[in-house]
């Protein structure tokens, strides 16, 4: 079986080199240009791996380019890997390999279809899956080759679902391909009535609103971090980047909403929030070029965020100071003489 594997990240580079590992027939790898690598959380380059085997690697912006699908034409595949790519691969290219094109995705599938699921696995705490399957006309609905679960904790953050999607993928993949390579071409229907779907997530969605339960700003905290941007607040003024938080359950502490009550070396700087307290742990100012403790960054009596009415009403007071002065201008160039 003739096979090209194509895509951007650590799973796609995981199932190249598992695919290598088993003798598989891998006749061409497809790989994201490098300098669109900041648009992929995880990128990890293919080009060396395939070098090292003597695989033809062709690089894209695009996967439908023209001369990316003639690339395929000429490498008549019999399969394609489409692994960790967000790009949506157009039906000129997906009917060229002759028995079709294998997807993956990190959900239980049916359930967590669409987008972003590292983020929203981390952010409900729920079961994840290392998930091949034969990709459809659909949105990560075609029937499943393989599927090897993991736990997802209240505690994990997205590096620690990250690892254990890894080692979940490696599992599935050294179960399933000594099948695949073999002939064994089952995959099995998925159930439409169980299918539920994420949308994408963006910058903003980090921000953490210091009105929410400490449950509800953890779980922010614990989705938006490394690999991704991580969640942010206001600092006097400037974004503050929040990067690790504990929950407290016991000091009987209480204060404003979003005000730092407290901080203390080792454990950082104590929040209240909506509803009980926050530990913030690790974060990262503009002026900082790593990571650091809350408690050397912050100062108790501070609070985060912005209070929207009294950003409002500064912001009204600044344009009333400008329109009287905008209007003594004027004033002075009509009286000015000719």
């Amino acid at each position: 079986m003739r096979i090209v594997v194509a895509g951007a990240t650590v799973s796609t580079h995981q199932t190249l080199d598992a695919l290598i590992r088993h003798g598989a027939d891998v006749v061409g790898v497809l790989q994201l240009r490098g300098e669109s690598s900041h648009t992929v959380t995880a990128f990890s380059p293919l080009d060396e791996l395939a070098e090292n085997y003597g695989i033809p690697c062709a690089t894209f912006r695009n996967i439908n380019d023209e001369e990316i699908v003639e690339q395929v034409r000429n490498w008549q595949p019999d399969l394609m890997f489409v692994v960790g790519l967000s790009q949506l691969v157009r039906d000129e290219m997906m009917s060229i390999p002759k028995r079709g094109s294998v997807g993956f995705h990190p959900t239980f599938l049916p359930a967590g279809r669409g987008r972003a699921p590292l983020a929203w696995l981390t952010l409900d705490a729920r079961p994840g899956a290392a998930t091949f399957f034969l990709i459809d006309e659909g949105v990560d609905s075609g029937p499943i080759f393989v599927q090897e679960t993991f736990e997802v904790s209240s505690d994990d953050y997205a590096s620690d679902v990250e690892q254990k999607l890894i080692e979940a993928t490696g599992r599935a993949l050294d179960r399933w391909l000594p099948e695949l390579l073999a002939g064994v071409w089952t995959p099995r229907p998925q159930n439409e009535i169980l299918a539920t779907y994420n949308g994408r997530r963006s910058l903003d969605d980090g921000l953490l609103d210091w009105h929410q339960s400490s449950v509800q700003l953890h779980s922010l905290i614990r989705a938006a971090s490394t690999p991704h941007p991580g969640a942010y607040t206001w600092y006097q003024g400037r974004k503050l980047i929040v990067w690790r938080a504990e929950l407290e359950k016991h000091l009987p502490w209480r204060g404003a909403v979003g005000r730092i009550l407290h901080t203390e070396v080792g454990r950082g700087a104590l929040i209240q929030t909506g509803e009980g307290l926050l530990w913030l742990t690790l974060v990262q100012l503009p002026d900082d070029t790593e990571p650091r403790s809350a408690e050397s960054a912050l100062k108790v009596g501070v609070k985060l965020g912005f209070v929207v009415q009294d950003e409002v009403a500064a912001l009204r007071t600044r344009v009333e100071e400008l329109e009287t002065r905008l209007s003594k201008l004027e004033d002075a160039n009509d009286n000015a003489p000719l």
